[in-house]
């Protein structure tokens, strides 16, 4: 598995032990679903405007949001290796932290659960139906779980 990660803000700091539970979360998910560690996937911390400007541009929503995914699905042939690139995750830390207020929880239970949640969206799940939702969230809170973050 390649796991890049890049900081685009200065808001929170982007520490080793999130970048590790990050990892972490990105590998359960991968290997819960996916039974392979085979993939790459970026994730990169960034400010409200620019997720505003993302998901503005690529949704067609004018708002700020927590997480966006964007999935790649691409294949591509690296060194005689198949590298199956899984996508791009985009976390606005600002939310996070506001979220992370809300609920009572830490800013690095925020940040999990938006990898793990992103994670499946590069998997191929939405919620868009309630039906989805269902499959979806059952699939987050097993990997959660597994984490350690439910309990």
């Amino acid at each position: 598995m390649e796991l890049w990660i890049d900081n685009r803000q200065a808001i929170h700091p982007v520490d080793e032990a999130l970048m590790e539970e990050v990892e972490r979360a990105v590998k359960m998910a991968l290997q819960m679903e996916k039974n392979s560690l085979d993939y790459e996937v970026s994730v990169s911390f960034v400010t409200n405007e620019e997720i505003h400007g993302l998901n503005r541009d690529y949704r067609g929503v004018d708002r700020p949001t927590d997480v966006l995914s964007f999935p790649l699905d691409d294949e591509d042939e690296v060194f005689g290796e198949m590298d199956i690139l899984l996508g791009d995750i985009v976390i606005a830390m600002e939310i996070a932290k506001e979220q992370a207020e809300e609920f009572g929880h830490s800013l690095m239970r925020e940040v999990v659960y938006l990898t793990v949640h992103s994670m499946f969206h590069l998997m191929g799940y939405d919620h868009e139906t309630d039906e989805e939702k269902q499959v979806m969230r059952g699939r987050e809170k097993a990997v959660l779980k597994e984490l350690g973050v439910f309990k």
